[in-house]
């Protein structure tokens, strides 16, 4: 699953014959979807590579598509230039993809932002204004109503790299509950799949991000109390690959701010709870450091 942006194609009706392929519908219908996108960006050429916009794997493949695609599509019309959007299956092999300079425009989380800027050079653009935090959510039938309660319990995580994991992994930690010690965790592989696992029985609680909360169905989410929450923490970054010059990654930059006015950034923002996009310095990046080379050092021990 590389949460690519694809378009089926249209399956041809049953029962009809067509002289030749090149007359088939699903050709007639690529060919006019070619000359339609050429006929609105006309400055578009044929060896243009499009934009790769990478997006941090903390929601579902069909979630950062739907999510992502109004943004991609203002981008698109500034650019003059087609904007393909890629995740990845999980957080490891994103930070892989990242390191390898996959992604021309990246939003990933400070902690990886950290380390795209320090192993490949990428520029931080922009983050979201809204602060993320980290959340310990249980049944809300269950008992549990104090972490003390989760001590030799089982909890479900996204994945063990991702920053509200560590994060709350500390918070457990000040509280007397130490990873592998008073607690196991279990990897649900994404954020709905840990909220789940809780609900389903196979664990006792799930540490999810704030925004993948938020974006899970109402439904869910009324079966869920919350337990804990980290203090608020940078949310995701923006950062533009080192062969996109100054003009390009200024001009990004402009689009996204103006993205953020129109009704379908407004309702974006809203969706994702992302508040707005806000100025980055390196400082705040900084602080994310210590996350960072435990995430490194992790990484080597998956290896």
């Amino acid at each position: 699953m590389t949460g690519k942006n694809e378009h089926a194609q249209p399956a041809s009706p049953h029962g009809v014959a067509y002289p030749s392929r090149l007359m088939r519908p699903g050709f007639l219908s690529a060919l006019w979807l070619l000359f339609s996108l050429f006929a609105m960006h006309p400055t578009w050429g044929i060896d243009t590579p499009p934009l790769v916009l990478g997006i941090f794997p903390n929601t579902t493949a069909k979630q950062i598509i739907e999510t992502y695609r109004p943004l991609a599509n203002a981008l698109e019309k500034t650019l003059r230039r087609r904007v393909e959007i890629y995740s990845a299956p999980n957080f490891k092999s994103f930070v892989a993809r990242t390191r390898q300079g996959k992604y021309d425009l990246l939003l990933t989380a400070p902690h990886f932002a950290w380390l795209a800027r320090q192993d490949v050079g990428y520029q931080p653009l922009l983050k979201y204004t809204e602060p993320v935090r980290g959340l310990l959510v249980v049944k809300s039938s269950s008992s549990y109503r104090d972490v003390n309660a989760l001590r030799g319990r089982t909890i479900a995580i996204a994945d063990p790299l991702a920053v509200i994991v560590l994060a709350l992994q500390a918070e457990l930690a000040e509280d007397g509950l130490k990873h592998n010690v008073d607690y196991r965790t279990i990897n649900a592989g994404t954020h709905i799949n840990a909220m789940l696992q809780a609900l389903n029985g196979r664990a006792d609680a799930a540490m999810v991000g704030q925004s993948p909360y938020i974006l899970s169905p109402p439904e869910l989410r009324k079966q869920l109390h919350i337990l804990l929450e980290t203090p608020p923490l940078s949310s995701l970054t923006y950062l533009t690959h080192p062969r996109l010059s100054e003009a390009e990654a200024l001009t990004i930059r402009e689009t996204l701010l103006r993205f953020a006015a129109t009704p379908e950034g407004q309702a974006f923002l809203k969706k994702g709870g992302f508040g707005g996009f806000s100025p980055l310095n390196s400082n705040e990046l900084n602080a994310f450091r210590p996350y960072a080379f435990q995430t490194q050092k992790m990484l080597q021990d998956l290896q």
